[in-house]
């Protein structure tokens, strides 16, 4: 198959320091209006790795995202948001970053190009053919996350990735590939713009998803999430006023009784 790195090649776009702020922002804003149209293409692959999570989570696996630099950060993001927007162990969505975790906030020099490393940390947690792994790499070609990949494929664990190029060495590897096509970037070869648009909403797409299906929504509303500030109190004493068509006093009374907008509302109806 022919691979082209889109990502990597020069935009329409020229002499960008010449540019005005106004020219500038503009010609941003349009390319980034393209992302969802290619994330929309790439739905049906969504689909199917949706469905092999699902399954997986179900049976007791956990989710893996592995990546590196803005990919890697990404996963992070995605997972540390599980816990506390529908009330899951910390344990089951796990993001994983090449170089580890000074590389959250500070590139680790040739951390991605390690061969060996990825398969190393995902081992510390003990990964299994319960769980399921995602490679999430713009370009498709990150040594650290393919290598991970294929060795997770060797030990009969269900593989995934999101990328931004057709056919790549990633999308090959990957038992279940998502490919959002973004094209050049405006800053060409800077992957952390329409590329890592399209990651993020991808990520939403999956693990909102994955969640109503595991049941961790009612209706449209957080019901399990963590009352862990003043406004997400706030929040889940207005589902249970409206849920049960209870007073204010009465809703905050059951949610301090039971610490969770699902167990006040299904007390509340006793």
């Amino acid at each position: 198959m022919n691979f082209i790195k889109t990502t990597e090649q020069d935009s329409n776009y020229n002499n960008l320091e010449k540019m005005s702020i106004h020219e500038i922002i503009t010609h941003i804003n349009k390319e980034d209006q393209t992302v969802p149209l290619a994330v929309e293409k790439a739905l049906p692959q969504i689909e199917a790795l949706i469905f092999q999570i699902v399954a997986k989570l179900k049976n007791g696996g956990r989710l893996f995202y592995i990546g590196a630099g803005t990919s890697g950060r990404l996963g992070i993001l995605d997972a540390s948001e599980c816990p506390p927007t529908f009330g899951v162990p910390d344990n089951l969505v796990i993001g994983l970053i090449a170089g580890g975790d000074n590389a959250i906030r500070k590139a680790v020099e040739n951390a991605e190009d390690s061969t060996s490393q990825g398969w190393l940390d995902l081992q510390q947690h003990n990964i299994s053919k319960k769980d399921i792994v995602i490679g999430i790499a713009a370009s498709g070609t990150t040594p650290y996350v393919i290598s991970a990949l294929e060795l997770c494929n060797e030990n009969n664990i269900i593989t995934g990735c999101i990328t931004c190029n057709k056919n790549s060495p990633v999308s090959l590897t990957a038992k279940f590939p998502i490919e959002a096509i973004v094209g050049p970037e405006f800053l060409t070869g800077s992957s952390r713009m329409k590329a890592g648009t399209s990651q993020k909403l991808i990520l939403n797409i999956v693990t909102t998803t994955v969640m109503i299906q595991l049941g961790k929504v009612k209706g449209n509303k957080m019901v399990d999430m963590q009352l862990s500030n003043d406004k997400l109190v706030h929040r889940g004493v207005k589902m249970i006023m409206n849920e049960l068509k209870v007073s204010k006093e009465e809703a905050t009374q059951l949610l301090t009784e039971h610490k969770n907008v699902r167990k006040s509302i299904s007390n509340g109806r006793k």
